[in-house]
């Protein structure tokens, strides 16, 4: 790198164009910035299992609230993706195909629209409940990934309609009220899953906080030298992913990068870092990150539940119906919020912060 590139200058004015990513690629470039390549080291982890036998679980809700014994099928399946996986992907979960399509259209329609509408929207800053940036920690991280985000908080104190997007709006509405439902179901069947009542963690007001982040990921015509999304774990509970049919969503696996291939009518579920600390490492937290690619926009809508906006006495820690002589605690309590900040502050080298809380 020869001395006289000065960083910082590209980087505010990629930021003051707000325009994004997809700015540069309706620009015409046919090569990347300098600020989107990372290090060699990083982008050679890129080799993928070749291994046929390792595919992401994917569970067929079909009957899990009407027949007792499909549901304990359910739930077994459950237990063992999360203790293996941290990932699974579900079918027949109840939100129609024509309400996962319209949120993919409607996230492309507020991103392909007119750049100065779009630029209403862009901010950094954190108090907005609905924003449109390119790399939330631009400034932070040693380089920059191929992609733009909108996002809004859902719950518990959603942003005025009329504050939000008028080409997405109605969608996000109601995709949230249908992914609310359905994470009602979801965790129900971990806390049975982890052998406690089907309401413990609903109980524990695990599901009270939903962050709706939707990414754009350009085609991008250096794929080699980029990424998508760097390696990261979530800062969740669980997490709900909608993609379209583009794929690079990748999960590591014993130590190899397993793709999770789009299945049509299907949600990718996450187990999260909050996860992993109360159920004291039963079920595991997944690495997982997002590759650069030719083909071109992906778009994926992430639903986050955690409680990040409970008051501060609210702590998370391992629960104790899953402890005993043999299985201690393995973590120390804390809240959603200060997890979460933990977690911004760790997220730059991929590894996920439950170190800092391990006893």
């Amino acid at each position: 790198m020869d001395s006289e590139y000065d960083r910082k200058s590209e980087l505010i004015a990629f930021d003051d164009s707000k325009a994004g990513v997809k700015g540069l690629v309706d620009a015409g470039v046919a090569k990347i910035p300098r600020m989107f390549i990372h290090p060699q080291h990083n982008l050679r982890e890129k080799s993928v299992s070749t291994n046929a036998q390792l595919r992401i679980p994917i569970i067929d809700l079909e009957g899990v609230n009407s027949d007792a014994i499909l549901r304990a099928k359910i739930i077994d399946k459950v237990r063992n993706a999360c203790e293996i996986w941290g990932i699974f992907q579900i079918v027949n979960h109840g939100i129609l195909k024509s309400v996962l399509e319209e949120m993919i259209k409607g996230i492309r329609r507020f991103n392909e629209q007119d750049t100065e509408v779009k630029k209403e929207f862009y901010t950094r800053d954190s108090s907005k409940k609905v924003k449109f940036v390119s790399n939330s920690d631009l400034f932070q991280a040693p380089a920059a990934t191929w992609k733009d985000s909108f996002s809004c908080i859902i719950t518990p104190n959603p942003p005025d309609p009329t504050d939000m997007p008028a080409v997405c709006r109605d969608i996000i509405m109601e995709y949230s009220k249908q992914v609310k439902m359905l994470a009602n179901t979801l965790f129900e069947l971990v806390a049975e899953a982890l052998g406690l009542n089907s309401n413990h963690l609903k109980d524990m007001e695990c599901a009270e906080g939903l962050f709706l982040v939707s990414h754009y990921y350009p085609a991008c015509p250096e794929p080699e030298l980029t990424m998508g999304t760097k390696t990261h774990t979530d800062p969740t509970f669980l997490t709900v992913l909608l993609q379209d049919q583009v794929g690079g969503l990748q999960v590591l696996h014993e130590k190899q990068w397993v793709n999770v291939n789009p299945v049509p009518g299907a949600l990718v579920i996450n187990t999260g870092d909050l996860l992993q600390l109360v159920s004291n490492d039963m079920f595991r937290s997944a690495k997982h990150r997002v590759l650069a690619n030719h083909k071109g926009p992906r778009v994926s809508v992430g639903s986050f539940f955690s409680p990040f906006s409970l008051p501060p006495s609210k702590l998370y820690g391992p629960i104790k119906e899953l402890l005993s002589e043999e299985n201690p605690p393995k973590y120390k309590e804390t809240t959603a919020r200060d997890y979460g900040t933990c977690h911004r502050a760790e997220r730059h080298d991929g590894t996920s912060a439950l170190h800092h809380f391990k006893l």
